[in-house]
């Protein structure tokens, strides 16, 4: 995405510059589609590849504006404009987004105005990373609590964050965007967008290649939308590539949800519900030190390469992700110092003094885990732990794999299997439960309910949220299933485990 002239990118602004045969094409599909702009604005020009395009495909055009926190590429995109000839009239300018008021900039611009880029394509958790200081002031934008704060939905891209400010500023207005962004981040502003009811009279979404451009793996598409439409709309129209005439799909909100496939959503909307059951497996982040291969009864070989006993009782056997996707038996054991979040771990002293041992030797390790799950726990804490972890039987799913491939986990060697958080599981207390619940997930109905709502580019297509959506009554009532392990099933489904100061310890 750079141009040769351009300074070197720079991670920390999540700067990747957009190459001049890519802005063409963007600025002459917009021309095409006949938006007449009498403004173009471009909030995060670079080096002016967007800019130069722009003056190009809207000759008719009553000004561009062009901003950029990076002085060094702000003067590159005025070299490049003076050697334009006579273009629309063009201001260039150093500034920060996050303290521009844009609202009060697109106010003062003659309408129609055209938004045209390539904001950041960075999250605000690596540029925390970097202590980077281009960042909105909030980083919990959507305001999650507790567990979703936590365990990471607080994070967001900062292409997002500015792309919701745009949204803001035109909701009223005769504006059209068209940016290059992540494919997830375009469905996010959309959502963003749709359950606000802003007047939204077209959507597009158009794939690009980010390896080719960018070399980026990533998806990557071209997001334009249009407000001010006499026709409001909550779809969106996907196309292959920027130069595709027909749409692939179409992707869209029903009931507040966003779901990737309409056609499929109406016809099994009817199975929605809003339980629970459905779990994340253990989270951990010190593979090196508990996760761990057995090499005898109570003798085990962690990542480091040391060999050491345990007693069994703080040994699980345990499934990752791969493990679920290849449908393979566990080959790894998990030390779990604790039943639930909430139990301390110091008991192990007296119950399981090699298991402390253990533990207070790698405990430089252990503490320096980054992550706020473990802050005001208990030292050694693991997080995702509970009653549920231990039932007999389970039936599971990877979160990251681009397929739905439920399994059923059997215990194993005497002990209940448990999954890492990069998987999801039911828990079942037999194996006639666990097998009955795998024939229902697996039944059309259920595959096609889950389908319509999965964005398999996403990082994590399957989750716990997307699996409980599904009622497990209502499934069984349309298949006909109605002896009293579906009866259990689907109560459990609503069932929340209970993690307090009274649930029985380890030990």
């Amino acid at each position: 995405m750079t141009e040769t002239a351009a300074p070197p990118r720079r991670l920390d602004l999540g700067d990747f510059q957009t190459p001049d045969p890519l802005a063409r094409q963007v600025c002459d599909l917009v021309a095409k589609c006949g938006f007449p702009a009498r403004s173009i604005l471009e909030p995060t020009c670079g080096v002016g590849a967007f800019i130069v395009a722009a003056a190009q495909a809207f000759p008719r055009a009553t000004r561009i504006l062009g901003s950029d926190i990076n002085a060094a590429h702000v003067a590159v995109a005025r070299s490049r404009v003076q050697r334009l000839g006579a273009p629309p009239r063009v201001d260039l300018e150093t500034a920060d987004f996050f303290a521009t008021d844009w609202q009060a900039v697109i106010g003062r611009l003659e309408g129609p105005v055209l938004i045209v880029g390539n904001p950041p394509w960075v999250t605000n958790s690596e540029l925390g990373a970097l202590r980077s200081q281009n960042l909105p002031r909030k980083a919990n934008f959507d305001g999650h609590r507790g567990i979703d704060a936590l365990t990471g939905r607080s994070n967001f891209d900062i292409s997002e964050w500015m792309l919701r400010t745009l949204i803001d500023a035109v909701d009223h207005d005769a504006a059209m965007l068209a940016v290059l962004c992540k494919t997830s981040v375009a469905r996010k502003v959309l959502a963003y967008a749709w359950n606000r009811d802003y007047p939204i009279g077209y959507a597009a979404l158009h794939r690009v290649d980010a390896l080719k451009h960018f070399g980026a793996s990533v998806d990557a598409c071209l997001l334009v939308v249009r407000t001010a439409e006499s026709t409001v709309t909550k779809e969106c129209a996907v196309f292959d590539s920027l130069d595709a005439e027909r749409p692939i799909s179409r992707f869209g909100l029903r009931a507040g949800e966003l779901v990737s496939d309409l056609a499929l959503f109406d016809r099994w909307k009817n199975l929605a519900g809003k339980g629970g059951g459905w779990r994340s497996g253990v989270k951990h982040d010190c593979s090196k030190v508990l996760e761990l291969h057995r090499d005898g009864r109570n003798r085990y070989r962690n990542g480091l390469g040391e060999t050491f006993e345990l007693e069994s009782e703080v040994a699980y056997p345990l499934v990752k992700s791969s493990d679920l996707a290849s449908q393979r038996p566990p080959t790894r054991w998990l030390l779990v110092p604790q039943l639930s979040i909430a139990s301390d771990t110091a008991h192990l002293q007296s119950v399981a003094p090699l298991a402390w041992a253990y533990l207070m030797s790698h405990s430089e390790r252990l503490d320096a885990r980054a992550s706020s799950v473990y802050r005001n726990r208990p030292r050694f804490s693991i997080f995702g732990i509970g009653e549920y972890s231990f039932a007999p039987w389970k039936v599971a799913i990877s979160g990251l794999y681009k397929r739905l491939a439920f399994s059923v986990l059997a215990p194993f060697d005497g002990k209940p299997v448990l999954c890492d958080d990069t998987g999801y599981f039911f828990p079942c207390q037999t194996e006639e439960e666990s097998r009955t619940l795998r024939a229902l997930l697996d039944s059309r109905p259920a595959l096609e309910f889950l389908s319509a709502r999965v964005f398999w580019d996403s990082k994590r297509p399957i989750t716990a949220r997307l699996l409980n959506a599904l009622d497990l009554m209502a499934l069984s009532d349309y298949l006909g299933f109605s002896d009293s392990v579906v009866r259990t099933l689907a109560e459990r489904q609503f069932v929340r485990y209970q993690e307090t100061a009274h649930q029985a310890m380890l030990f």
